[in-house]
């Protein structure tokens, strides 16, 4: 039997910056190995890289429903800025909600909802009348 909580999948999220500024949006692909996470992130540039698709890297890990990461962006601009991300997993392992930090600097709260569950596909029965 799989683990409910495996965070395998896809992922849309929000985060929120501090000072009222407007909150970023994200997309990330995470795959679970018995807790150890890896994945990327996918979002958009604001301010300096405005027009521009960011990517960085997650690795992290899962213990039951605590969940914490850092994000690694490809950007130079932003590579020397890892983002710490700590959250909890929600009872039916669809949502995680928790703070995110560049220590020193930043921080603020974020929320991730599963896109989609993979599930096998269902067997299909069909009723066949024989004459």
């Amino acid at each position: 039997m799989s683990d409910p909580l495996d965070l395998t999948g896809a992922w849309e999220g929000i985060f929120n910056y501090p000072r009222g500024l407007p909150p970023g949006d994200f997309r990330a692909e995470l795959r679970d190995a018995a807790g150890a996470i890896t994945g990327e992130t996918e979002e958009r540039g604001d301010a300096d890289q405005a027009g521009l698709t960011l990517h960085a890297l997650i690795v992290g890990t899962r213990s039951g429903t605590a969940v914490a990461f850092t994000k690694r962006y490809d950007a130079l601009a932003r590579a020397a800025d890892p983002v710490r991300y700590e959250g909890t997993l929600s009872p039916d392992g669809d949502e995680i909600t928790g703070r995110w930090s560049i220590p020193g600097s930043w921080s603020g709260s974020f929320i991730m909802v599963r896109a989609a569950r993979r599930t096998a596909p269902a067997a299909v029965e069909m009723a066949e009348t024989v004459r």
